[in-house]
């Protein structure tokens, strides 16, 4: 199994070993594109691995800070007491870059930038460029995504059409 990450389609896609689609889900990338540098905010291009899994068994909108639960579940009412609040929900799959010098250590290190694949309130669009680097999915999805994969599962983001 493999992840295809398309920052124009805005999809990720579930892959087995014989390159077949075995789920695809609309995502929302980097509003500000693509780009491997730390404090770009953009979300970063090549080969990765999901290097850790978080949240296993966490309720849906449960919130994260620092990879860690809060203890919240997010709700409206929640999101107006913390307006500026990055909304992490639900589970993380922290990614790892591959290739050192363009997304590996360094200023360019994927995983030091803290990119995750995560959950996000449903108010948010998905579908078109609107994260800070991340790659955000609805809810559902990502509890169906996070149980098939594993921690190791090569993930490619591409810029490419």
């Amino acid at each position: 199994m493999r992840l295809s990450v398309s920052i124009p389609a805005q999809t990720v896609t579930l892959l087995d070993d014989r390159a077949a689609v075995v789920r695809s889900y609309p995502v929302s990338t980097a509003a500000g594109g693509a780009g491997e540098r730390a404090g770009s905010h953009c979300t970063p291009r090549g080969r990765h691995i999901v290097r850790a899994r978080i949240g296993a068994g966490a309720a849906l909108n449960a919130v994260f800070v620092g990879r860690r639960p809060t203890g919240e579940i997010w709700t409206p009412a929640l999101a107006e007491q913390y307006p500026n609040r990055d909304w992490i929900l639900t589970r993380i799959l922290w990614l790892s870059g591959c290739e050192v010098g363009f997304n590996r250590l360094g200023d360019v290190d994927t995983m030091r930038r803290y990119i995750y694949i995560h959950g996000t309130p449903d108010t948010m669009e998905i579908g078109k460029p609107g994260s800070i680097g991340c790659i955000r999915m609805r809810n559902r999805d990502l509890v169906e995504l996070f149980d098939l994969v594993p921690a190791g599962t090569p993930v490619e983001i591409s810029a490419d059409l």
